[in-house]
């Protein structure tokens, strides 16, 4: 089951209610997003996983934020800020009068952690990939003091340099090794979304700092901080009134404010900045690595002795129906061999995300069950008609371990991952049928398209329900598909159309209007699929059909992956064409043949962690490399970021300079009291225009054989 955008948001909001383990009192975020005071920025860290969603208005700006603490060294803000008054632009028809609203992204890197003398240290970059507006580099440490009666004091002080170091307070220390770093290039490229390396630690330098007084008050804090920006540089591309553009007054450069927290999840704050603006704001935060739900599952039996003396006697069915229940694992077949010391259940797990929970599981009822003289307990799991990966058990060791006749001995030790045992006559004497697999099945959610930061309007979204089935013909082959119903969309508003418009590049998702407002009732994908295997290691799929809502057509894909390894190697290879937005079952005349190779490495420094490059040819026929990073979390939800370069100038491709984009991937058992293997994916492109864009396909192998990740000490010796 797939869950969409809508779903994972409502859980999240809902979230809060859920069990979470409590995390010691976390950093505050500055009107920018980020661990701060109110304008500046310290070198203070949240824990792993802490998610902050912030809104700051200071009058002139508008700011929405989202911090996510990706490792507990590094920490990322993206960021939108509404320019109150300056326009998106100047012409009506194009944005309405929507005021401009500047995307922003951060980054936080901690150098050294505080100790018993020394302050922690961290550098930061501000305003990455935008417009140049906002952008900013620095040097900050902070140093915390314990009082017995007033609290605690956090001292902070830092060195700035663009947008932080505008007051020119201090030279620039870079400008006395080579005067390349005295100037700072004003301005940004046309269209913006690139890296300034060029003028990064150039030109005016400011020292900043300030103090975080954290009360007796349980939840209330003061804050107060000099600014090291003056605002006399502050630019409105495009004024509401340009006769009498907006002028930032500065009265003094030191702002003080108090936040409060409401909740655990909740905190307002309240500001007086540039000696004559009030500020007002909220977060919410909530923390993604440590966040759990309490299940409602049988637990796990108590260990006893076998009271079955032959396998002959044993009730296959009523084995696999409670392996179903309580472990989550289907069993299709059993199969013994001649002494009938082995026994080997083969089974598709459907509820339980961690499969070390689930084998335990298994583990003890198959000792509770099976006769005493079975040594070996195997469960190999399938998914697909995939061979994924097969979990072990030394029945004599686990029984002693569980049982308490071995104090010493964990039952942990008992349990080992291997390749599969094939199925056949010359690996087994004796075989068993079990639960008949489910052929069929439907469900009914509903789905938010949505997209951020367009210029017509903010916020462009559609609300639809969405209905998808399958139909399993074999174990290999099946046959999928889902159909939308609009419920409601803004979409009308968007108006980057493709009538009597000249574009170098074919118009592959730029079309969003047309597929998303052109019919109230569409197929978005029926499609045939298959998959199979070449031996262990080497997996492949092929598929046909209507394989997306833009387009249509065959592909097949191919994937070595070598169990408890951290490399993988695919290829996919498709030839599509392109779906007519007002005929879900005709296509238009424009077909591309678009394919990738990828590599997938887990490396060892970045725990938990996947880095993806696929190299290839995209929808539009540009060619180039995609970069995806993604690091999971304790609790199984997984951030991520990727971007596209190929070989489409910046002209041709259009604002934004090339595509990239966020995601969040949830794991639903966060918020469900019983198992699911179901996710939702939460996704930010900031701009979507044609180059570097992907198909969505609704098979991927890599996904599919996620149980033969690496997984130290668990290989079979």
């Amino acid at each position: 089951m797939k869950y969409s955008a809508l779903t994972v948001a409502v859980c999240l909001a809902l979230g809060a209610t859920s069990a979470q383990a409590q995390e010691r009192d976390p950093y505050t975020t500055s009107d920018f997003g980020g661990v701060g005071l109110l304008q500046t920025p310290t070198a203070r860290m949240n824990s792993e996983g802490h998610l902050t969603v912030g809104y700051s208005d200071t009058d002139d700006y508008r700011r929405m934020s989202l911090t996510l603490q990706l490792f507990d060294w590094l920490e990322a803000t993206a960021r939108y800020t509404d320019l109150r008054y300056s326009y998106y632009s100047r012409d009506p028809e194009f944005s309405n009068d929507q005021t401009l609203k500047d995307k922003g992204f951060d980054l936080k890197f901690r150098l050294a952690e505080e100790g018993t003398w020394m302050p922690e240290f961290a550098v930061g970059l501000r305003d990455l990939g935008g417009t140049g507006l906002f952008s900013g580099e620095y040097f900050v440490g902070s140093k915390g003091f314990d009082t017995d009666n007033w609290g605690t004091f956090d001292v902070h002080l830092g060195m700035g340099f663009g947008y932080l170091g505008r007051r020119d307070n201090i030279s620039n220390p870079f400008c006395e090794i080579t005067d390349e770093f005295c100037e700072r290039e004003a301005g940004f490229t046309p269209g913006g979304g690139d890296i300034e390396w060029g003028r990064m630690f150039k030109g005016p330098a400011a020292m900043f700092g300030g103090v975080e007084w954290r009360t007796p008050i349980d939840g209330l804090r003061v804050k107060a901080e000099y600014d090291p920006n003056h605002y006399q540089d502050e630019r409105l591309p495009v004024p509401i009134d340009p006769e009498n553009p907006r002028v930032i007054e500065v009265d003094s450069p030191w702002n003080i404010g108090a936040e409060y927290a409401l909740n655990q999840h909740v905190n307002l704050k309240l500001g007086y900045q540039r000696g004559n603006t009030m500020t007002f704001g909220f977060s919410f935060r909530y923390n993604l690595a440590t966040a759990n739900q309490v299940k409602l599952e049988p637990a796990q039996r108590e260990a006893k002795y076998s009271t079955t003396a032959r396998f002959s006697d044993l009730d296959i069915q009523r084995l696999s129906q409670d392996l179903l229940n309580e472990t989550g694992f289907r069993v299709a077949q059993v199969t013994t061999d001649s002494a009938e010391e082995r026994v080997t259940l083969y089974a598709e797990q459907t509820r339980y995300r961690d499969p070390e929970e689930a084998v335990e599981k298994a583990a003890r009822i198959l000792s509770n069950e099976l006769p005493e003289q079975v040594t070996r307990y195997e469960i190999a799991e399938l998914k697909d008609g995939l061979g994924i990966v097969q979990y072990n058990v030394n029945a004599p060791y686990y029984k002693s371990a569980a049982r308490g006749e071995r104090f010493y001995r964990d039952e942990q030790d008992a349990l080992s991952v291997s390749e599969i045992r094939p199925l056949g006559p010359q690996h087994s004497t004796t075989s068993y049928e079990a639960i008949a697999p489910k052929t069929w099945g439907y469900n009914v959610s509903p789905k938010l398209s949505q997209a951020f930061g367009g210029a017509e309007s903010f916020y462009l979204y559609q609300l639809a329900l969405m209905g998808d089935a399958y139909y399993q013909v074999n174990d290999n082959l099946e046959i999928s598909g889902v159909i939308g119903l609009n419920l409601i969309n803004n979409y009308d508003e968007f108006n980057f159309l493709v009538d009597n418009l000249e574009n170098p590049l074919p118009r592959v998702r730029t079309r969003i209007r047309e597929y998303s407002d052109n019919q109230d009732l569409w197929l978005e994908n029926l499609q045939a699929t298959y998959t199979n295997q070449l031996s262990n290691d080497w997996y492949y799929a092929m598929y046909g059909g209507y394989l997306e809502r833009m387009f249509g057509g065959v592909g097949g894909e191919v994937l070595y992956r070598p169990l408890n390894s951290r490399w993988a190697f695919g290829v996919d290879l498709n030839y599509v064409h392109q779906r007519d937005p007002d005929n879900s079952f005709a296509f238009e005349d424009y077909d591309v043949l678009t394919g990738h190779a990828s590599v997938y490495w887990q490396p060892e420094w970045f725990k938990n962690s996947l880095i993806k490059v696929q190299a290839g040819r995209f929808l539009a026929g540009d060619e180039g490399v995609q970069i995806d990073f993604s690091h999971q979390f304790d609790s199984g939800v997984s951030a991520g970021a990727y971007a596209a370069f190929t070989n489409v100038s910046r002209e041709d491709y259009g604002e934004g300079g090339f595509t990239k984009g966020f995601y969040l991937s949830i794991p639903f058992d966060l918020f469900f009291v019983r198992n699911t293997l179901s996710r939702g994916t939460i996704g930010w492109q900031p701009i979507t225009r044609d180059g570097g864009q992907m198909l969505n396909r609704t098979i991927n192998l890599y996904q599919t054989t996620e149980a033969r990740g690496f997984k130290a000490g668990k290989n079979e010796r």
